[in-house]
């Protein structure tokens, strides 16, 4: 395992104590804004919520490399649950900007107690991760629609949510993460 920068240290350490208040503003927000569809029952969007947190979390620790195709995937399956829930484009990229509002906004006395050089980089990487993830949440909405619109299907994907199987996709990410973070607590 790679040793990890304090900088990176700190922000985890950050993360993780303002973790629960995060995941509370965000899903405030979006409850605030209706982007909701009574298909799909809150608790699996606030279950999805936590995932992103968890795996932003891990994004910023030393299995960070391993993590990468996770935070893609997990980002992507956002934008696919936004097309279900009958979001707009920009109302996607708009949710997951708010994780980087609240990543400002919670993470900035940790930020601005490091050095300068330290603190900038850490906000330069944070940002980093956070576009990616909003790139790859509107890859996962596109695919969502463009699926949608192909001949021969009268109930497009984008339109159904299946429960047994979102819940088994939120399942398998999640136990991706922990394996991927096991080694990481030895």
């Amino acid at each position: 395992m790679r040793a990890t920068h304090p900088t990176l240290v700190a922000a985890a350490r950050a993360i993780t104590a303002q973790r629960d208040t995060m995941l509370k503003r965000w899903s405030g927000w979006l409850a605030e804004r209706s982007t909701g569809s009574r298909a799909i029952p809150p608790e699996f969007l606030e279950h999805q919520l936590s995932l992103i947190v968890d795996v932003l979390h891990a994004m910023v620790g030393p299995m960070r490399r391993e993590v990468r195709p996770l935070w893609r995937r997990v980002t992507e399956h956002y934008g696919r649950l936004a097309a279900t829930r009958g979001l707009a484009a920009g109302e996607v990229v708009e949710e997951m900007q708010y994780l980087r509002e609240l990543l400002i906004r919670y993470l900035a006395p940790a930020i601005a107690a490091m050095r300068p050089r330290q603190g900038m980089a850490l906000f330069l990487r944070l940002n980093r991760i956070v576009d990616q993830g909003v790139t790859m949440a509107v890859v996962g909405y596109t695919d969502a629609l463009v699926t949608s619109l192909m001949p021969g299907d009268d109930d497009p994907p984008a339109a159904r949510f299946d429960d047994a199987a979102t819940r088994a996709e939120f399942e398998q990410m999640a136990s991706e993460l922990a394996a991927v973070m096991t080694p990481a607590k030895r």
